[in-house]
C-alpha cells in the first residue's frame, strides 16, 4: 500500500469511530516534497517556508503583487531623517501554547532574523538598535536611512522574518543560530507532532484561538481565514500514484503536479490547473563556491557554457507552454528582468572545456548531489549530468531523497553541485533574490558564492535614485554574469492541480491554505 493510501485507510478508520456530526473537513494535499526542516529562520527550501507561513507571522508580510502589508503590525511610524522605525503590535496576539506575544518575542525573532538570513543580514549591517519602547511597541534605530525596510521586513524568502518565543530561540541571552524543532507560532495552524509521520506525512489543525486581521485576504496579506478543520500533507514521489490518488478524490491537491501529466489532468471534468504564484519560478545549477574547482569564477562560467537551457527546461516541465529560456537573474518578464551580460552564454562544448583549463581544472571528480523525489529535478539533473561529461568534467551523481539531500548539502566539503528551482517571487528582486547574494561570511544561500564588489554594485542599486536606477541594474548583472554565482536553466510556470471542490485559493507569493474551502 502507498504512503498515501495508508495514511487516508488510518484516517478513515479514525473518522469512522466518530459521529456524523463530528468529522472534521480535511484538506489532503500532496505536496512538492516532504517538509524536513520545521525552523522557519533554518530551513531553505521552499517548503519550509510554506509551512513555516501557515504557523508563524511576521510584522510585515507580502501581498499578491508582492507588495508590503502589515500582519503582525497595527501601526508603524517612521522618523523625518529616516533613521528610527517604530512598530506597534496588534492587541490580543497568542501563542498556540497560549502565551501572549510579547515585545521581547518580536525582539529576539528580529535580531536571530539578523544574524541568519541574507535580507536580515543587510538589515542588521546598517542597524543600530532594537528596543523596547512600551509593552506593545518595538523600534528599530538605524546608521543610515534604509528606504526598503518594510520591503525587508515582508519579504518571503525562506528564512522570512517569522515571530517565535523568546525562550525558544535564545540561550544565555543570545540567539540560537541552529536549528531549533519547537514549532509553536502565533499563525492560523498548529502543528500537530503527534501525527507527524517523517517521509509520509505532515498534519496542521486550525488554530481555534487565532484572530485574523480584518482586511479582505490578498496574498499572504489581510485576514487568514481557516475555512478547514485540519490539513494534512501526504507526501508521495511517484507522480503516476500521486495523479491517480487526485482523479479518485482521495487527494485534494497536487501541489506540484510533473508537467507531462498537466494536459492529462486539465481534460479531467473534476480536477483544475490553476496557477497561484504571480511570477514564473527559476531553476538553477548551483555550483559550491567554498571548494575547488568552482571556487573559481572562470570555472562557474564553464558550466555555462555546458548547459542547454531548452534541453533543461524540456525535460523538465515538458510543452513550451509551460517554460521559457531567460539569461536573467531576476526574471525576464518581471520590471528587473535584465539581460544584460548574458547575451553571449549558451551550449559550446569546447568554449567549456577551454575555460576549465584555464581555470585549472584536470579532470577531478565533481560531486553532483540529485534528488530522486522531485521528478522535475531528477529529470533535469540527469540531462546537466550527461551535457557535463560532454564537456569534460568528470562527474559523479549522488542520489537521495529530498531530505538526504538537504543534509548533504550543509556540508560544505561534501558535494560541488546541485540543480534546484527557486520562486519567482523571491528571484525577481535583488534585494530578495537568495542565490545572487555574494556576501562573504557563509550566511548566503547553500553554495555560499562571495564577491564584495558584486555587493558593492548591488548595494549601489538598492541605494540608486529612480533616475539611475536601470543603468545602475544593468552594471549590477553584468557582474554578475560574470561572477555566475549560479547558471541560469530557465523558467517556468508553476501550477497546481485541484479538486474543483475546493474553492478560494488565492493568488499569493507562498502557496496558502487559509481561506482555502472544501465543498461535498
Amino acid at each position: 500500500m502507498s504512503p498515501v493510501r495508508s495514511a487516508l485507510f488510518a484516517t478513515a478508520c479514525l473518522l469512522a469511530a466518530l459521529p456524523a456530526f463530528a468529522q472534521p473537513k480535511i484538506l489532503r494535499v500532496v505536496p512538492q516534497s516532504d517538509l524536513t526542516v520545521i525552523d522557519p529562520m533554518f530551513g531553505t527550501a521552499w517548503i519550509s517556508l510554506i509551512a513555516g507561513e501557515m504557523m508563524f507571522e511576521s510584522l510585515f508580510t507580502w501581498d499578491s503583487k508582492l507588495q508590503p502589508q502589515p500582519m503582525m503590525a497595527e501601526s508603524w511610524t517612521t522618523s523625518p531623517d529616516g533613521l528610527a522605525w517604530r512598530f506597534t503590535l496588534r492587541e490580543n496576539l497568542k501563542f498556540h501554547s497560549g502565551e501572549p506575544v510579547t515585545i521581547a518575542d518580536v525582539i529576539a525573532s528580529t535580531k536571530r532574523w539578523m544574524l541568519i538570513d541574507s535580507v536580515g543580514d543587510k538589515v542588521g549591517k546598517i542597524t543600530e538598535s532594537v528596543s523596547e519602547i512600551d509593552p506593545r511597541t518595538l523600534e528599530i534605530r538605524l546608521k543610515k536611512p534604509f528606504p526598503s525596510m518594510l520591503f525587508a521586513l515582508a519579504a518571503a524568502p525562506a528564512r522570512f522574518p517569522a515571530v517565535m518565543r523568546q525562550k525558544d530561540i535564545e540561550a544565555d541571552g543570545k540567539p540560537i543560530l541552529t536549528q531549533v524543532g519547537n514549532a509553536i507560532g502565533s499563525g492560523p495552524f498548529r502543528f500537530v507532532a503527534a501525527d507527524r509521520l517523517a517521509g509520509h506525512r505532515t498534519v496542521w489543525d486550525r488554530n481555534p484561538a487565532y484572530t485574523p486581521r480584518s482586511e479582505k485576504p490578498d496574498g499572504l496579506a489581510g485576514a487568514r481565514l481557516v475555512k478547514v478543520d485540519r490539513v494534512e500533507w501526504l507526501v508521495n514521489p511517484d507522480a503516476a500514484t500521486a495523479a491517480a490518488a487526485l482523479m479518485a478524490g482521495e487527494v485534494d491537491m497536487l501541489e506540484r503536479p510533473v508537467l507531462d501529466q498537466v494536459a492529462y489532468l486539465a481534460k479531467q471534468k473534476d480536477i483544475r490547473i490553476v496557477k497561484l504564484t504571480p511570477v514564473m519560478a527559476q531553476n538553477m545549477l548551483r555550483p559550491n563556491a567554498t571548494i575547488p574547482p568552482f571556487d573559481n569564477p572562470k570555472m562557474r562560467r564553464a558550466l555555462a557554457y555546458a548547459v542547454h537551457q531548452p534541453d533543461e527546461m524540456a525535460a523538465g516541465w515538458g510543452e513550451p507552454e509551460y517554460w521559457k529560456t531567460c539569461a536573467s537573474y531576476f526574471i525576464c518578464g518581471s520590471i528587473f528582468g535584465t539581460t544584460a551580460g548574458g547575451e553571449d552564454f549558451h551550449q559550446d562544448f569546447a568554449k567549456a572545456k577551454q575555460l576549465a583549463a584555464e581555470a585549472g581544472y584536470k579532470g577531478e571528480k565533481l560531486v553532483f548531489v540529485a534528488t530522486t523525489e522531485i521528478p522535475t529535478l531528477r529529470q533535469m539533473s540527469e540531462v546537466a549530468f550527461d551535457a557535463l561529461k560532454r564537456s569534460g568534467f568528470n562527474v559523479e551523481m549522488l542520489w537521495g531523497d529530498w531530505g538526504t539531500t538537504g543534509q548533504r548539502l550543509r556540508n560544505r566539503e561534501a558535494w560541488n553541485l546541485f540543480l534546484t528551482g527557486a520562486p519567482g517571487a523571491i528571484m525577481y528582486h535583488p534585494l530578495t533574490n537568495i542565490a545572487t547574494d555574494m556576501t562573504c561570511g557563509g550566511k548566503n544561500f547553500v553554495g555560499w558564492a562571495c564577491d564584495a564588489d558584486t555587493e558593492v554594485l548591488r548595494e549601489a542599486f538598492l541605494d540608486a535614485p529612480d533616475a539611475g536606477r536601470q543603468a545602475s541594474l544593468e552594471k549590477y548583472h553584468r557582474r554578475l554574469t560574470d561572477m555566475q554565482p549560479y547558471v541560469l536553466l530557465g523558467q517556468y510556470d508553476a501550477l497546481s492541480a485541484v479538486r474543483s471542490n475546493l474553492t478560494g485559493l488565492l493568488e499569493s507569493p507562498v502557496i496558502t491554505y487559509w481561506n482555502v474551502d472544501k465543498t461535498k
